[in-house]
């Protein structure tokens, strides 16, 4: 399966990116019970498991705090984000899987879901191919 790096405009154009960023962001549907929901997701390979907005859980009907509690940090020296593991379907171009994920209502507004090694990174073999702007994701044989 082939994706487009997703081009982002930026606010103030700058000499490092010019006017626009490329980011490994696809679109992936999110499924719990009969439900489901279209959702922006960035593939991060330095993330150690999926990360989704609390809102598209309660979207598809989770009840959030009562999945199993996990810390987690980043980047930032700040840790001590809180989210918590639900079993749910993903689909991505076609393909559908169950896995676990971690819903969270410390995502950044306007930030995205992250697909992480547990989860995404485990499923597919992912190519990032920057210089022609595509991702290039294939489904590992078990």
């Amino acid at each position: 399966m082939k994706f487009p790096y997703r081009k982002l405009p930026l606010i103030e154009p700058s000499a490092f990116f010019g006017a626009k960023i490329i980011k490994p962001i696809i679109s992936i549907k999110v499924r719990y019970g009969t439900r489901d929901v279209d959702y922006f997701t960035l593939i991060d390979s330095g993330a150690d498991f999926c990360i989704f907005d609390a809102e598209i859980g309660e979207a598809v009907g989770i009840a959030i705090e009562r999945g199993e509690q996990i810390e987690f940090g980043g980047i930032q020296a700040r840790t001590g984000s809180i989210g918590y593991l639900h079993d749910i379907t993903i689909s991505v171009g076609g393909l559908t899987y169950e896995t676990r994920v971690a819903f969270s209502r410390e995502i950044a507004e306007h930030g995205f879901g992250i697909l992480g090694q547990k989860g995404f990174f485990d499923i597919f073999s992912i190519t990032f191919d920057y210089q022609k702007e595509e991702i290039i994701l294939k489904e590992k044989r078990k």
